[in-house]
């Protein structure tokens, strides 16, 4: 992965999970990483770690909700490092749950961060990467960004933001020097699967439902080869190859898997009305 030695990259959602392991994968490729999160005790361990390991990475406290922040953390490194060339909006949440059950603020709060906090990126640093005429922007979509997952209706909602705003952005983007990709992981095993917000619902149930997740390490390696190779969709994990291809050939019968899915789910989870 030559292509990172020596590039500037902002990676927001850095303290744990993927953008944790993307960040140490930047930084073993030689790349000079500014980690980003709202998580500022992590973040510092995350940091700590790849210093130790001999590569370069500093922390930026940041919340992506913000942006005045967002935008002075590009700046700043613009204006530091004379560059910048990725930025990987990553920062994201989950909540879970029936939609008939959620509150005002379930949505809000969710949308905020995977949705807002992604435009947030986009308008501080694509103006920037057009005057430099280079720049790669990476967006964390999901599965659920690209079929109807039921049980998680603001996430999706979120994703499928995500990526149409990144296919889009590519096209206006390809004749002014940037890159966009969005990267669509499937079931990765990070934090996010104990501290994720539950909407009247067991967890060990809803775990028990949960099939092997790839780790996040390996979804890096996926991610960071995609990136290598400029692919518009970086897709991660075979259950996400599987139903993308399933929704492209039959949407009908994706959402008829998943509506057997649904009802097994409030079978065994029983979520209760408020």
């Amino acid at each position: 992965m030559g292509i990172f030695k020596d590039k500037i990259a902002i990676v927001t959602g850095s303290a744990s999970g993927i953008g944790r392991a993307v960040s140490e994968g930047l930084a073993a490729a030689g790349a000079r990483v500014v980690m980003a999160d709202l998580n500022e005790k992590l973040l510092k361990e995350a940091v700590a770690a790849i210093v130790k390991s001999g590569f370069s990475a500093q922390a930026a406290p940041l919340d992506v909700r913000e942006f005045s922040a967002v935008k002075k953390l590009v700046d700043d490194t613009v204006a530091e490092r004379g560059r910048l060339d990725y930025l990987f909006n990553n920062a994201g949440i989950s909540i879970m749950g029936e939609a008939q059950l959620f509150d005002y603020g379930d949505w809000k709060d969710l949308l905020d961060v995977n949705l807002i906090g992604v435009v947030n990126g986009v308008h501080a640093a694509y103006p920037i990467m057009v005057k430099q005429g280079f720049g790669h922007i990476v967006n964390t979509g999901s599965l659920a960004g690209l079929i109807p997952t039921p049980g998680e209706v603001s996430y999706v909602a979120s994703k499928y933001a995500v990526v149409g705003l990144s296919n889009a952005l590519r096209i206006e983007g390809r004749d002014l020097g940037v890159k966009v990709s969005v990267v669509c992981p499937g079931l990765i095993d990070t934090p996010i699967k104990d501290n994720n917000k539950l909407i009247n619902m067991d967890r060990a149930k809803v775990m028990h439902l949960v099939p092997k997740m790839m780790p996040a390490q390996q979804c890096a390696k996926i991610i960071l080869r995609g990136v290598e190779k400029n692919q518009a969709i970086i897709l991660v994990t075979g259950l996400t190859k599987l139903f993308w291809a399933l929704q492209r050939i039959s949407p009908a019968l994706v959402r008829y898997i998943w509506l057997r899915n649904m009802r097994t789910f409030r079978d065994l989870v029983k979520p209760t009305s408020r």
